[in-house]
């Protein structure tokens, strides 16, 4: 982690998480001009975003269940982004089998700021290889579609007709390569799923099975959006006791605001005020489904 985490695993992910066109912004008049670490785009904060970032941490338990609390404070400038932003995460883990992750963060100057959390998934394992044969459904009835560049077109597109109707439990790998401009893009899924439901309430957002091993996750959040992404750029990735992690062996679900919003003035907003305060919440819950074992 400490000596570089490219493919951001488990990662906290800030200033701003997924892809800013050009990563450029105009804020009150200024121009702001962002680290280009996805060419031509900035991704996830730039090469020193919050992932790379040692937080402070302080253990502590509660009703809910034992957990760690981790605080950073991101300077004015960094990254190319304007205030000075102080980020708290809470990670609990409940006893219903659940990760909680809530997110607080505040600003001395209007700035721009969407969080997320990176961790890949393997139900199976994860040495088990690909995850191809995992079900996934998505409370989604529509994608921000994408151009060349994995950035936004602006408009919204509804999944049904398409590949992305992940509405019903879908072997990731029944669609993943199917014909379609927006999977040749990204070489599979890498996209935001606008999740159904009123943004702010915590609500379902995803569920993925597992059939050999009946492992299930749900995901809920707070977040408008959620980043399905199928591990397209995993190569000969060195991971945890000795394993190597390549294509398609993990997948991300990652809550959030949507691609480029700062560009995207229909997208729901992602300003943050002096006099404001920044919360959202993400739950990953795991159980056994024993019909399917």
């Amino acid at each position: 982690y400490v000596n570089g985490n490219k493919p951001y695993f488990g990662a906290l992910i800030g200033r701003y998480a997924n892809r800013i066109a050009g990563g450029r912004f105009t804020l009150a008049d200024t121009v702001y001009q962002l680290e280009i670490n996805n060419a031509p785009n900035h991704l996830h904060g730039g090469p020193d975003g919050f992932h790379t970032v040692v937080w402070e941490s302080e253990s502590f338990t509660s009703e809910a269940g034992p957990g760690v609390l981790l605080k950073h404070t991101s300077p004015d400038g960094s990254g190319g982004y304007p205030g000075t932003v102080v980020v708290t995460v809470r990670y609990t883990l409940t006893d219903n089998h659940s990760i909680r992750i809530e997110y607080k963060a505040n600003t001395d100057r209007t700035t721009y700021l969407n969080l997320t959390n990176h961790s890949y998934f393997n139900l199976a394992g994860h040495d088990a290889g690909s995850v191809l044969d995992h079900q996934i459904k998505l409370n989604a009835n529509a994608i921000t579609p994408v151009n060349q560049d994995l950035i936004p077109t602006g408009i919204l597109m509804e999944v049904e007709g398409t590949p992305f109707d992940l509405r019903e439990f879908t072997p990731i790998g029944q669609l993943i390569d199917a014909e379609h401009p927006q999977l040749n893009f990204a070489g599979g899924f890498d996209h935001n799923f606008l999740v159904s439901g009123k943004q702010g309430t915590l609500r379902q957002a995803a569920e993925v099975l597992e059939p050999e091993s009946g492992r299930k996750m749900v995901v809920y959040t707070t977040e408008p959006g959620i980043q399905f992404y199928s591990g397209n750029f995993l190569n000969n990735v060195n991971g945890k006791s000795g394993a190597v992690y390549d294509y398609r062996e993990g997948f991300c679900l990652e809550a959030q605001h949507y691609p480029d919003s700062p560009n995207q003035k229909t997208f729901p907003s992602v300003l943050l005020k002096p006099e404001e305060t920044y919360e959202q919440t993400t739950v990953y819950q795991f159980s056994i489904d024993n019909a399917t074992k």
